[in-house]
Protein backbone atom coordinates (compact mmCIF):
# COMPACT_ATOMS: atom_id res chain seq x y z
CA UNK A 1 0.00 0.00 0.00
CA UNK A 2 1.11 3.46 -0.59
CA UNK A 3 -0.83 5.07 1.84
CA UNK A 4 -1.02 4.60 6.25
CA UNK A 5 -2.19 6.76 9.25
CA UNK A 6 0.38 7.99 11.40
CA UNK A 7 0.47 8.51 14.72
CA UNK A 8 -2.01 11.25 14.60
CA UNK A 9 -4.76 9.50 12.33
CA UNK A 10 -3.78 12.08 9.19
CA UNK A 11 -3.29 10.08 6.00
CA UNK A 12 0.31 10.08 4.95
CA UNK A 13 1.05 9.70 1.09
CA UNK A 14 4.46 8.01 -0.04
CA UNK A 15 4.33 10.01 -3.45
CA UNK A 16 3.94 13.08 -1.20
CA UNK A 17 6.26 12.46 0.85
CA UNK A 18 8.72 9.69 0.23
CA UNK A 19 10.30 9.99 3.87
CA UNK A 20 8.26 8.16 6.32
CA UNK A 21 9.00 9.07 9.91
CA UNK A 22 7.38 7.43 13.50
CA UNK A 23 4.39 4.62 13.61
CA UNK A 24 1.65 3.70 10.75
CA UNK A 25 -1.11 1.88 11.08
CA UNK A 26 -3.48 0.56 8.45
CA UNK A 27 -6.74 2.78 6.94
CA UNK A 28 -8.88 -0.37 6.87
CA UNK A 29 -7.82 -2.47 9.70
CA UNK A 30 -6.21 -0.17 12.11
CA UNK A 31 -2.85 -2.88 11.98
CA UNK A 32 0.46 -1.50 12.54
CA UNK A 33 2.38 -1.27 9.35
CA UNK A 34 6.08 -0.82 8.37
CA UNK A 35 7.60 1.15 6.04
CA UNK A 36 9.49 -1.04 3.16
CA UNK A 37 12.14 0.34 0.73
CA UNK A 38 13.73 -2.31 -1.66
CA UNK A 39 15.43 -2.54 -4.95
CA UNK A 40 12.74 -4.74 -6.66
CA UNK A 41 9.28 -3.37 -5.13
CA UNK A 42 8.98 0.08 -4.84
CA UNK A 43 8.43 1.87 -1.29
CA UNK A 44 5.60 1.26 0.12
CA UNK A 45 3.48 0.24 3.57
CA UNK A 46 3.29 -3.35 4.53
CA UNK A 47 1.41 -4.49 7.49
CA UNK A 48 3.74 -5.89 10.39
CA UNK A 49 1.93 -9.21 11.20
CA UNK A 50 -0.16 -11.37 8.95
CA UNK A 51 -3.65 -10.95 9.58
CA UNK A 52 -7.01 -10.73 7.99
CA UNK A 53 -7.51 -7.65 6.43
CA UNK A 54 -10.10 -7.09 3.60
CA UNK A 55 -8.80 -3.69 2.55
CA UNK A 56 -5.37 -4.38 1.39
CA UNK A 57 -3.81 -6.99 -0.12
CA UNK A 58 -0.39 -8.37 1.37
CA UNK A 59 0.54 -9.75 -2.34
CA UNK A 60 0.32 -6.46 -4.32
CA UNK A 61 2.67 -6.09 -7.36
CA UNK A 62 5.16 -3.85 -8.58
CA UNK A 63 3.06 -3.28 -11.62
CA UNK A 64 0.21 -2.45 -9.40
CA UNK A 65 2.23 0.09 -7.12
CA UNK A 66 3.89 1.73 -9.89
CA UNK A 67 0.44 2.46 -12.15
CA UNK A 68 -1.07 3.75 -9.38
CA UNK A 69 1.64 6.09 -8.72
CA UNK A 70 1.36 6.97 -12.20
CA UNK A 71 -2.27 7.51 -12.39
CA UNK A 72 -2.49 9.69 -9.53
CA UNK A 73 0.49 12.04 -10.30
CA UNK A 74 -1.76 12.55 -13.48
CA UNK A 75 -4.49 13.55 -12.20
CA UNK A 76 -3.52 15.49 -9.36
CA UNK A 77 -2.64 18.04 -11.89
CA UNK A 78 -5.83 18.74 -12.76
CA UNK A 79 -8.24 16.97 -10.31
CA UNK A 80 -8.82 16.33 -6.42
CA UNK A 81 -7.44 12.73 -6.33
CA UNK A 82 -7.41 10.31 -3.36
CA UNK A 83 -5.33 7.52 -3.25
CA UNK A 84 -6.15 4.26 -2.20
CA UNK A 85 -9.36 5.62 -0.53
CA UNK A 86 -10.99 3.62 2.34
CA UNK A 87 -14.42 3.70 1.90
CA UNK A 88 -15.95 2.01 5.34
CA UNK A 89 -19.63 2.17 4.35
CA UNK A 90 -18.75 -0.37 1.15
CA UNK A 91 -16.41 -2.50 2.48
CA UNK A 92 -13.57 -1.29 -0.24
CA UNK A 93 -10.58 0.30 -0.91
CA UNK A 94 -10.69 2.40 -4.79
CA UNK A 95 -7.12 2.68 -5.88
CA UNK A 96 -7.98 5.95 -6.42
CA UNK A 97 -11.07 8.02 -5.97
CA UNK A 98 -11.95 11.30 -8.06
CA UNK A 99 -13.55 14.26 -7.28
CA UNK A 100 -15.23 12.03 -4.77
CA UNK A 101 -17.39 10.56 -7.18
CA UNK A 102 -15.25 7.87 -9.58
CA UNK A 103 -13.55 4.87 -8.28
CA UNK A 104 -10.62 4.34 -10.23
CA UNK A 105 -9.62 0.36 -10.35
CA UNK A 106 -6.26 -1.11 -11.77
CA UNK A 107 -7.04 -4.89 -12.87
CA UNK A 108 -3.81 -6.20 -12.71
CA UNK A 109 -4.30 -10.05 -12.05
CA UNK A 110 -7.66 -12.33 -12.92
CA UNK A 111 -10.92 -12.55 -10.17
CA UNK A 112 -13.87 -14.54 -10.27
CA UNK A 113 -16.91 -12.56 -12.17
CA UNK A 114 -19.51 -12.81 -9.39
CA UNK A 115 -16.33 -10.78 -7.41
CA UNK A 116 -16.30 -8.15 -9.92
CA UNK A 117 -19.86 -7.87 -10.19
CA UNK A 118 -20.30 -7.06 -6.69
CA UNK A 119 -17.76 -4.91 -6.11
CA UNK A 120 -19.07 -2.98 -9.39
CA UNK A 121 -22.84 -2.98 -7.88
CA UNK A 122 -21.96 -2.04 -4.91
CA UNK A 123 -20.25 1.33 -5.72
CA UNK A 124 -23.21 2.37 -8.25
CA UNK A 125 -25.29 1.58 -5.39
CA UNK A 126 -23.16 3.75 -3.12
CA UNK A 127 -23.29 6.53 -5.62
CA UNK A 128 -20.20 5.96 -7.26
CA UNK A 129 -18.52 5.58 -10.93
CA UNK A 130 -16.61 2.93 -11.08
CA UNK A 131 -13.52 2.46 -14.09
CA UNK A 132 -11.54 -0.16 -14.24
CA UNK A 133 -8.08 -0.07 -16.01
CA UNK A 134 -6.58 -3.47 -17.31
CA UNK A 135 -2.85 -4.47 -16.37
CA UNK A 136 -0.79 -6.56 -18.58
CA UNK A 137 -2.31 -9.78 -17.53
CA UNK A 138 -5.89 -8.97 -18.55
CA UNK A 139 -5.04 -6.92 -21.76
CA UNK A 140 -7.26 -8.04 -24.50
CA UNK A 141 -5.63 -10.12 -27.26
CA UNK A 142 -7.06 -12.34 -30.03
CA UNK A 143 -10.03 -13.30 -28.09
CA UNK A 144 -12.66 -11.73 -25.46
CA UNK A 145 -12.97 -13.80 -22.51
CA UNK A 146 -15.78 -14.22 -20.60
CA UNK A 147 -13.93 -11.79 -17.92
CA UNK A 148 -13.17 -9.39 -20.34
CA UNK A 149 -16.76 -8.95 -21.26
CA UNK A 150 -17.27 -8.14 -17.89
CA UNK A 151 -15.13 -5.26 -18.20
CA UNK A 152 -16.72 -3.69 -21.16
CA UNK A 153 -18.58 -0.43 -21.35
CA UNK A 154 -20.42 0.89 -23.95
CA UNK A 155 -21.12 4.61 -25.59
CA UNK A 156 -23.17 5.15 -29.11
CA UNK A 157 -19.97 6.77 -30.05
CA UNK A 158 -17.10 3.79 -29.83
CA UNK A 159 -19.55 1.05 -28.66
CA UNK A 160 -17.50 -1.70 -27.10
CA UNK A 161 -14.70 -0.27 -25.21
CA UNK A 162 -12.40 -1.41 -22.37
CA UNK A 163 -9.23 0.49 -21.19
CA UNK A 164 -5.37 -0.91 -21.01
CA UNK A 165 -2.69 0.34 -18.78
CA UNK A 166 1.23 -0.55 -20.02
CA UNK A 167 3.32 -0.01 -17.20
CA UNK A 168 6.84 -0.44 -19.53
CA UNK A 169 5.56 2.45 -22.10
CA UNK A 170 3.96 4.32 -19.73
CA UNK A 171 0.62 4.58 -22.05
CA UNK A 172 -3.26 4.10 -21.46
CA UNK A 173 -4.57 2.26 -24.43
CA UNK A 174 -8.58 2.59 -25.12
CA UNK A 175 -9.60 -0.72 -27.44
CA UNK A 176 -13.11 0.76 -29.29
CA UNK A 177 -15.30 -0.43 -31.57
CA UNK A 178 -14.76 -3.79 -30.01
CA UNK A 179 -16.81 -6.72 -32.45
CA UNK A 180 -15.98 -10.45 -32.41
CA UNK A 181 -16.01 -12.91 -35.80
CA UNK A 182 -17.68 -16.07 -36.28
CA UNK A 183 -14.28 -17.55 -34.75
CA UNK A 184 -14.55 -15.75 -31.94
CA UNK A 185 -11.43 -13.14 -33.01
CA UNK A 186 -11.23 -9.83 -31.95
CA UNK A 187 -11.80 -6.93 -34.07
CA UNK A 188 -11.12 -3.49 -32.66
CA UNK A 189 -9.40 -0.14 -33.08
CA UNK A 190 -6.86 1.37 -30.71
CA UNK A 191 -6.22 5.17 -29.47
CA UNK A 192 -2.79 5.60 -27.29
CA UNK A 193 -2.79 8.14 -24.67
CA UNK A 194 1.03 8.86 -22.94
CA UNK A 195 1.27 8.40 -19.05
CA UNK A 196 1.19 12.43 -17.89
CA UNK A 197 -0.25 14.25 -21.76
CA UNK A 198 -3.59 15.76 -21.21
CA UNK A 199 -6.50 15.80 -18.89
CA UNK A 200 -6.91 11.86 -17.94
CA UNK A 201 -10.33 12.60 -16.77
CA UNK A 202 -11.28 14.35 -20.27
CA UNK A 203 -9.91 11.19 -21.73
CA UNK A 204 -11.58 9.00 -19.61
CA UNK A 205 -14.63 10.73 -20.82
CA UNK A 206 -13.96 9.98 -25.09
CA UNK A 207 -15.90 7.81 -25.68
CA UNK A 208 -19.03 9.76 -24.54
CA UNK A 209 -17.85 12.97 -25.80
CA UNK A 210 -18.90 14.77 -29.68
CA UNK A 211 -16.25 13.17 -32.01
CA UNK A 212 -15.44 12.38 -35.63
CA UNK A 213 -16.29 8.98 -35.63
CA UNK A 214 -14.05 6.09 -36.55
CA UNK A 215 -14.65 2.84 -38.57
CA UNK A 216 -13.20 -0.64 -39.50
CA UNK A 217 -12.74 -2.16 -42.91
CA UNK A 218 -12.68 -6.51 -42.85
CA UNK A 219 -13.12 -8.45 -46.31
CA UNK A 220 -15.22 -11.15 -46.25
CA UNK A 221 -13.96 -14.20 -44.48
CA UNK A 222 -14.46 -16.97 -47.87
CA UNK A 223 -12.61 -19.91 -45.65
CA UNK A 224 -15.56 -19.52 -42.77
CA UNK A 225 -17.98 -22.53 -44.30
CA UNK A 226 -14.79 -25.03 -43.72
CA UNK A 227 -13.96 -23.41 -40.48
CA UNK A 228 -17.53 -23.95 -39.46
CA UNK A 229 -17.62 -27.74 -41.34
CA UNK A 230 -14.22 -28.18 -39.29
CA UNK A 231 -15.78 -27.22 -36.12
CA UNK A 232 -18.64 -29.56 -36.20
CA UNK A 233 -16.53 -32.41 -37.15
CA UNK A 234 -14.54 -31.97 -33.68
CA UNK A 235 -18.44 -31.78 -31.92
CA UNK A 236 -17.66 -27.91 -30.84
CA UNK A 237 -20.17 -27.77 -28.32
CA UNK A 238 -21.20 -24.31 -29.33
CA UNK A 239 -21.46 -25.06 -32.72
CA UNK A 240 -23.42 -28.38 -32.10
CA UNK A 241 -25.84 -26.05 -31.04
CA UNK A 242 -26.34 -23.96 -33.57
CA UNK A 243 -26.75 -27.23 -36.06
CA UNK A 244 -29.63 -28.35 -33.77
CA UNK A 245 -31.26 -25.01 -34.08
CA UNK A 246 -30.88 -25.28 -37.70
CA UNK A 247 -32.34 -28.34 -38.44
CA UNK A 248 -35.19 -27.42 -36.44
CA UNK A 249 -36.02 -25.10 -39.04
CA UNK A 250 -35.20 -27.54 -41.74
CA UNK A 251 -31.64 -26.14 -42.72
CA UNK A 252 -28.30 -27.38 -42.35
CA UNK A 253 -25.28 -25.14 -41.62
CA UNK A 254 -23.10 -26.94 -44.06
CA UNK A 255 -24.85 -25.49 -46.76
CA UNK A 256 -24.40 -22.40 -45.94
CA UNK A 257 -22.38 -20.30 -48.36
CA UNK A 258 -19.76 -17.54 -46.64
CA UNK A 259 -21.91 -14.71 -48.22
CA UNK A 260 -25.22 -16.41 -46.27
CA UNK A 261 -23.21 -16.12 -42.94
CA UNK A 262 -22.67 -12.22 -43.60
CA UNK A 263 -22.09 -10.19 -41.72
CA UNK A 264 -19.13 -12.54 -40.19
CA UNK A 265 -18.21 -9.92 -37.91
CA UNK A 266 -20.85 -9.14 -34.84
CA UNK A 267 -21.50 -7.42 -31.57
CA UNK A 268 -20.23 -8.84 -28.31
CA UNK A 269 -22.75 -10.53 -26.58
CA UNK A 270 -22.47 -11.95 -23.03
CA UNK A 271 -25.61 -14.60 -21.36
CA UNK A 272 -25.44 -12.73 -18.01
CA UNK A 273 -25.37 -9.51 -19.36
CA UNK A 274 -22.34 -7.09 -18.85
CA UNK A 275 -21.37 -5.72 -15.51
CA UNK A 276 -20.43 -2.45 -16.65
CA UNK A 277 -22.87 -1.38 -18.49
CA UNK A 278 -26.49 -0.39 -17.14
CA UNK A 279 -27.81 0.56 -20.90
CA UNK A 280 -30.20 -1.72 -22.42
CA UNK A 281 -28.37 -2.79 -25.31
CA UNK A 282 -31.89 -4.35 -27.60
CA UNK A 283 -32.39 -1.52 -29.92
CA UNK A 284 -28.45 -1.49 -30.53
CA UNK A 285 -28.33 -5.12 -31.48
CA UNK A 286 -31.68 -4.87 -33.61
CA UNK A 287 -30.02 -1.60 -35.14
CA UNK A 288 -26.94 -3.74 -36.06
CA UNK A 289 -28.76 -6.75 -37.42
CA UNK A 290 -31.16 -4.56 -39.83
CA UNK A 291 -28.18 -2.27 -41.05
CA UNK A 292 -26.40 -5.54 -42.51
CA UNK A 293 -28.97 -7.00 -43.86
CA UNK A 294 -29.85 -4.42 -46.13
CA UNK A 295 -25.91 -4.33 -47.18
CA UNK A 296 -25.78 -5.76 -50.74
CA UNK A 297 -22.22 -5.76 -51.62
CA UNK A 298 -21.20 -8.63 -48.95
CA UNK A 299 -17.48 -8.51 -50.09
CA UNK A 300 -16.15 -6.29 -47.08
CA UNK A 301 -17.86 -5.52 -43.91
CA UNK A 302 -17.40 -1.87 -42.71
CA UNK A 303 -18.09 -1.57 -38.79
CA UNK A 304 -19.08 1.86 -37.53
CA UNK A 305 -20.01 3.09 -34.23
CA UNK A 306 -24.00 1.94 -33.17
CA UNK A 307 -25.39 5.52 -33.86
CA UNK A 308 -24.53 5.04 -37.31
CA UNK A 309 -26.48 2.23 -37.45
CA UNK A 310 -29.71 4.24 -36.29
CA UNK A 311 -29.22 6.72 -39.27
CA UNK A 312 -31.42 5.55 -42.23
CA UNK A 313 -29.45 4.15 -44.65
Amino acid sequence: MLVALDEDRQIFNLLENPAPQGRYSCPGCGGLVRYKSGKVLRSHFAHVTLRDCTYFSENESTQHLSLKSSLYTWLAKNERVELEKCLPKIGQVADLLVNNSLALEVQCSSLPISRLQVRTQTYRESGYQVLWLLGKDLWLKERLTNLHKQFLTFSMNMGFHLWELDDEKKELRLRYLIHEDLRGKVHCLTKVFPFGEGNLLYILRLPFAKQALSHLTCPLDRDLPRYIAQQLYYKSPNWLALQAESYSRGENLLTKTAEEWYPHIRLPRSAIGFAQIQKDLTLVYQDFDQYYGNIEDKQKQVLYPPIIYRKPM
